[in-house]
């Protein structure tokens, strides 16, 4: 098994550990669920939570071209998770050689590193291992012989529908944002290590902070208005999400792009945090640069506005 990454480390004492394991991309209601069940067993015995996920994404592995477009990056995956109140997050390399492991092989590592594993909380119909050989009927005959128990947690409803990762993305590509934060128990964020752009946003005078967005799922291309979040405070923002048709370039790049109204200060190489509230118009190209400035003025009015 590759070497797993293990953040948040805090001593588990002489009670073992209760492990909660799945991908929990997005850590909807549903993930909440499985998380709170392993954290009260957990509290039962004395325990320490453990939730354990991968990167990257099996299907990434496994099947390339099923692989979905994730709800979060990693660091956002397990700041959310951390948030849930684990005692520590186990991150395991997900590569060709854990692809072949078979799920009694992969229970058999897991247990064995730990030492002392007391239970397995998963959701009821999660699979795992080569050929999707772990369930939960597996986890439940090891447990007998290695000595854990098995919660298998039942899904989340809302509506005729269970609330599901899949459910969230094809709701965000909608731009529901209302049902995806109904989904989440959250408001929808993106949150990244602020990068540098080409200083557009600079030059036309409304500066903006970047953050990476390849890989995720999005809401439809266009603004937004939005709140904010660093280490020094909290902003409305206006937010640019799409390609940028004005430029017209040949290699058109992904840009997420926020413009925090009423912030000094340089945020390049700093977390932050950005809550979608609601959209403010569709992504289109303008005639030239002095437009699409005069639209900016317009989309920082309306965004002042959504926030107040």
């Amino acid at each position: 098994m590759p070497v797993p990454l293990l953040t948040t480390p805090r001593p588990f004492g002489t009670h073992g550990v209760c492990l909660a394991l799945g991908f929990f991309d997005g850590i909807h209601l549903g993930h909440q669920h499985v998380i709170r069940q392993a954290k009260m067993d957990a509290r039962t015995r004395g325990a320490s939570t453990v939730v354990a996920t991968f990167d990257p994404h099996p299907l990434t592995v496994v099947r390339p071209d099923k692989a979905p477009r994730l709800l979060q990056s990693l660091p956002q995956r397990i700041a959310a998770i951390e948030a849930q109140g684990a005692d520590a997050v186990l991150v395991l390399g997900f590569d060709e050689v854990l692809s072949q492991k078979t799920g009694e092989a992969f229970v058999r590592d897991l247990v064995h590193g730990f030492g002392g594993l007391r239970s397995f909380t998963v959701g009821q119909g999660f699979h795992f291992g080569h050929g999707r050989s772990g369930n939960v009927p597996l986890l439940r005959t090891l447990g007998r012989e290695l000595g854990f128990s098995v919660n298998a947690v039942a899904p989340i409803h809302i509506g005729a529908e269970i609330v599901s990762s899949t459910r969230v993305r094809s709701a965000l590509r909608d731009g529901k944002l209302n049902q995806v934060a109904e989904l989440l128990g959250r408001p929808y964020s993106i949150a990244g290590t602020v990068v540098r752009g080409d200083q557009l946003g600079q030059s036309l005078g409304f500066p903006t902070a970047n953050i990476p967005v390849d890989g995720l799922e999005l809401p439809p291309f266009g603004v937004y208005a939005a709140r904010a979040r660093h280490a020094g405070g909290e902003f409305p923002a206006a937010v640019n999400l799409g390609l940028r048709p004005t430029l017209q370039s040949a290699q058109p790049q992904l840009r997420f792009e926020a413009h925090l109204l009423g912030f000094q200060g340089d945020l390049y190489g700093k977390d932050l945090s950005v809550e979608l509230v609601s959209f403010l118009r569709p992504e289109r190209r303008f005639a030239h640069l002095e437009a699409l400035k005069a639209q900016i003025v317009k989309d920082i009015a309306a965004a002042e506005k959504a926030m107040s």
